[in-house]
């Protein structure tokens, strides 16, 4: 699962909001994981479900996104999000240990995501 370290936030999923432009989930998700890590090549999409967070009463996407190319273990991504930060990507192996610190709401949906793969 790739997932990134925000500079001022800890780290996260990437995300965002359901913009008007959007035709639906999956085109919502492939937008917000080119505008947040640079990937804009995905071979394939799959809508898997949605969670409700239990924050700030946020309904959360699911959205498998698969890419036919090679990526790094881990890059940085400069984003012009919230007045531009570089954000630094690497993959979580779904039942791992986190390895790292995050803010509930991501440990809970990472916890989401694993049920439905393992």
């Amino acid at each position: 699962m790739l997932v990134f370290e925000h500079p001022l936030a800890g780290v996260q999923l990437i995300k965002g909001t359901l913009e008007l432009t959007d035709s639906s989930m999956e085109s919502a998700a492939l937008r917000e994981l080119a505008e947040e890590s640079g990937i804009s090549k995905v071979s394939s999409t799959k809508y898997l479900r949605s969670w409700e967070s239990g924050f700030q009463n946020q309904l959360w996407h699911f959205v498998l996104c698969e890419v036919s190319e090679s990526l790094p273990n881990n890059w940085s991504f400069y984003t012009r999000d919230d007045g531009g930060h570089e954000f630094n990507f690497f993959w979580h192996k779904l039942g791992g240990c986190l390895e790292f610190d995050c803010h509930k709401v991501f440990c809970k949906a990472i916890k989401q995501i694993e049920t439905m793969f393992i």
